[in-house]
């Protein structure tokens, strides 16, 4: 088969198993879980993609990878059920004797090199598949080019209390990378890596598999393959982007990234200009009923729920119901969860199909200087009659 050349393809890391989100995660890759309602995480990058011209993705999948391909299908939420590219699941490569798992970031784009090879692409674009925010990678691409890189990686700008928690590119003032320092005790800079890289794909094979030879490598592009580029006079620059941008790996981070879709100036909007829509696959679903006795304080009720209890500054997901009595303030509920007559959710995360029965309480209430304490119930689980789920506890 001829395959149609493409002047750059994204590959999309999306194999993670996501450990710090804990129960969220049992059952479900990090890039399915859903978020804001009526998204999955992985709707992100993917709807980028879309946004910025770029037609051809492979997403690399590996932890519990049967809901994330299912959600994937062919591409066509995300316009991406093309006959030239479009959207292809990549699982690890199957040998002839054995399969092999993705050892690292870098082995996973290795391991896919025939996937690229098809489209003969000018640049390869990196992108992880757990980060919430809306970016023009166009525009990265031709700063890229512009700048003849070797490889373009996108970097914002941390506090220095923070920079040590990254890994920190030192620029001169044209943008250049002459140094690279992961999670640096003593940080020059404040430049932190997104985990969002444009290579030459010429220069990027190369490396691949000097890096795959090497027994020592553990095959991570910000270990190993950046390191390498800039020990061998690669030309590496920055790209800074100053848009929101939040890495939903934790508990706390999910809670925050959802609640700061709330409120008449949230801090990251879902909608945005023309151009930046957010694609998913979402199921014709009838609007929701909302009874004239029920309160929605600051919140997002997405379509299907029925609400009949009250709900305050809260992410109440497709399929819910909410039953009179019920209270839920502070929190995330994921789709499909029947909320009870009685209960009360507070400051939590409650996973998809999950039924929190009659007169139950889960989580609490912090002051603001506290450590935030976020409770979870993680996916078909259910808190029995007048059971309680404490503060920060994970069920």
């Amino acid at each position: 088969m001829n395959f149609q050349k493409k002047h750059c393809v994204a590959m999309l890391l999306a194999g993670g198993q996501g450990s710090r989100l804990m129960v969220l995660t049992e059952n479900t890759a990090k890039p399915a879980v859903p978020f804001g309602g009526k998204y999955r995480i992985i709707d992100f990058p993917l709807s980028n993609c879309v946004n910025s011209g770029i037609d051809t993705v492979g997403i690399l999948t590996q932890y519990q990878p049967l809901e994330l391909n299912e959600y994937i299908g062919n591409g066509q939420p995300w316009r991406l059920n093309r006959s030239h590219g479009g959207v292809q699941v990549l699982p690890p490569y199957a040998r002839s004797k054995k399969s092999e798992w993705y050892k690292g970031t870098a082995n996973a784009i290795y391991q896919n090199i025939p996937f690229i090879e098809r489209y003969d692409p000018d640049n390869v674009l990196i992108l992880s598949g757990d980060h919430i925010y809306k970016m023009d990678y166009a525009a990265m691409l031709r700063y890229h080019e512009q700048k003849d890189a070797d490889c373009t990686i996108a970097v914002r700008t941390v506090p220095l209390a923070e920079a040590s928690r990254f890994g920190i590119m030192n620029t001169k003032d044209d943008g250049a990378i002459y140094e690279f320092e992961e999670k640096p005790k003593h940080p020059k800079s404040t430049n932190a890596s997104m985990g969002i890289y444009i290579f030459k794909w010429s220069v990027l094979r190369e490396f691949l598999i000097a890096d795959e030879e090497d027994p020592t490598s553990e095959n991570d592009f910000g270990k190993n393959v950046i390191p390498a580029l800039l020990n061998t006079g690669h030309k590496l620059f920055a790209y800074e982007f100053r848009g929101y941008w939040k890495d939903v790996g934790t508990i706390n981070s999910l809670w925050e990234a959802n609640m700061e879709l709330l409120g008449t100036e949230p801090a990251f909007n879902l909608y945005g200009e023309k151009g930046e829509r957010i694609y998913a696959r979402n199921y014709a679903m009838p609007s929701s009923f909302i009874a004239r006795e029920s309160k929605n304080i600051n919140s997002f009720i997405a379509e299907g729920c029925e609400i009949y209890g009250s709900i305050t500054h809260s992410i109440i997901s497709t399929g819910c119901t909410v039953e009179a009595g019920a209270i839920v303030e502070d929190s995330v509920i994921m789709p499909n969860v029947v909320i009870e007559t009685g209960a009360v959710i507070r400051h939590a995360i409650i996973g998809e199909d999950c039924r929190i029965c009659r007169g139950a309480v889960i989580g609490g209430s912090f002051a603001p200087e506290e450590p935030k304490k976020i409770s979870v119930v993680g996916k078909k689980k259910t808190i029995a009659a007048n059971e309680t789920v404490k503060p920060g506890e994970i069920y």
